[in-house]
């Protein structure tokens, strides 16, 4: 059974530090791009930052130099630093999961909340 559990997420002020991890089990991780997503009420999801099975890693304009993205393929393991946080970072996170061989074999974690506020 596929499963991306998220976990880490919480309240936070202004300024402050969370660490988002993903735990995968059910596939074999270390062929999957992994990927963070956020979705702010009323707004898309949008991709905040992704790290190849290579790992290349990318991240949105928005979060370039606050957050990082890694991945321990012997733990099954990915996770999100987010530090320097702002309201605007308050969201549902998601942990995504894509094939490097099918790129139509993606999974989903149920999402984790993040808010920042004072």
């Amino acid at each position: 059974q596929v499963q991306l559990v998220e976990s880490g997420g919480g309240l936070v002020q202004p300024g402050g530090s969370l660490r988002l991890s993903c735990a995968a089990s059910g596939f074999t991780f270390s062929i999957y791009h992994m990927a963070w997503y956020r979705q702010a009420p009323g707004k898309q999801r949008e991709l905040v930052a992704t790290i190849t099975r290579g790992g290349t890693i990318s991240y949105a304009d928005s979060v370039k130099g606050r957050f990082t993205i890694s991945r321990d393929n012997a733990k099954n393991t990915a996770a999100l630093q987010m530090n320097s946080l702002k309201p605007e970072d308050t969201a549902v996170y998601y942990c995504n999961a894509v094939s490097s061989t099918s790129t139509t074999v993606n999974y989903w974690g149920q999402g984790t909340q993040v808010t920042v506020s004072s």
